[in-house]
């Protein structure tokens, strides 16, 4: 009897060896770590065409923006007393990714500016990586276009000079509008192709629609961000400003000529696919990529700022709590009426 009594017993386990945690359980092999140096290894072709196009100008921005974002994060963690994370090189993508939004004349405060912004205010103030409500180069870029919109467009052509008229295309864009015939010569193929390779002014990194896509491609590549994401945001824009060129010719340029220009791409592949900020479910991704893509259009041809890519990006991530709660997947077998009435019964009416 007591052999059986000892058969049936369950061996418990030592005392302080489980360990109970929230979700996620079950975790990839990818530190946080190893999925930023691949990040920054796709980063490095619209790095490298930055200084192809602004040479010292580029340097010296990307050397600013990456050191006052390391620096920003450590001193934050030397003030509260927690450990160290500049090692996981979140800090540093946020500064390179901050430097390729800058123009090629910024000076160095306000890269200080931006990258104290970016890390303290943004990221550790909510709690640090992974707690951050908004992506935090497109906040910082919003908030040093609202209060120092002088040396933010402040615009310089590429070393190898630019064919397009106007200080960006942008600029270029607001120079012609009610003008079908000159909103129509922008759409050339020359002005396209240049747009295309980074022949042109703007922010260092997202002149060169080509860099950013190889780019775009890597990081898909290594499954680090939804690919809806870019997708509906790219769709919406090609659509939204096609239909509104097709109706007034005379008010914003070709399609391909929005998607090209400005922040829209390195905004598509490299700031709206945040892991943090964005969506977690597919459907969900594509309702925030099609948000981004509308609201990025009226601001453009409708707003009072030339670019509107940092703005729609950030009013789409105070929307992402609202679209999860949208879009979640569906246990099998779930009925909306039946939760319904069920939290009705317990006086939980949601």
């Amino acid at each position: 009897m007591s052999e059986e009594i000892e058969k049936n017993n369950v061996a418990l386990p030592e005392p302080g060896s489980l360990v109970l945690s929230t979700s996620p359980h079950v975790q990839d092999g990818d530190s946080i770590t190893k999925i930023m140096a691949k990040v920054l290894i796709c980063l490095l072709p619209a790095v490298a065409a930055s200084i192809w196009f602004f040479r010292f100008d580029a340097i010296r921005i990307l050397v600013y923006c990456a050191a006052f974002s390391i620096f920003a994060e450590y001193g934050w963690t030397l003030a509260t007393r927690q450990q160290a994370t500049v090692g996981d090189c979140s800090a540093l993508v946020t500064g390179v990714i901050l430097a390729l939004n800058l123009p090629p004349g910024a000076p160095w405060w306000l890269c200080l500016v931006g990258s104290v912004f970016a890390i303290i205010v943004v990221k550790e103030l909510f709690g640090g990586l992974g707690q951050n409500p908004f992506n935090p180069a497109a906040a910082a870029r919003v908030a040093l276009l609202v209060g120092f919109a002088g040396p933010m467009t402040q615009w310089a052509a590429p070393a190898t000079g630019s064919l397009i008229s106007g200080a960006t295309p942008l600029g270029a864009i607001q120079a012609a509008k009610g003008s079908a015939e000159a909103i129509a010569q922008l759409g050339s193929h020359d002005n396209l192709m240049n747009l295309f390779l980074g022949n042109v002014g703007g922010s260092i990194g997202e002149t060169s629609a080509l860099a950013i896509l190889i780019g775009g491609v890597g990081l898909m590549c290594f499954r680090l961000i939804k690919w809806q994401i870019p997708l509906a945001m790219l769709a919406t824009i090609y659509v939204f400003s096609g239909i509104v060129h097709l109706a007034a010719p005379g008010l914003t340029p070709s399609p391909l000529y929005h998607i090209l220009s400005g922040g829209v791409m390195i905004g598509a592949f490299f700031m709206a696919t945040d892991m943090v900020t964005s969506p977690m479910t597919p459907l969900g991704a594509l309702v925030f990529g099609v948000v981004i893509g509308v609201l990025t259009c009226i601001i453009r041809i409708w707003g009072a700022y030339p670019e509107g890519v940092s703005f729609s990006i950030v009013i789409a991530n105070a929307l992402v709590p609202l679209i999860d709660r949208m879009c979640y997947i569906r246990p099998f077998g779930w009925h909306s009426h039946s939760v319904s009435a069920l939290n009705i019964r317990r006086g939980e009416i949601k």
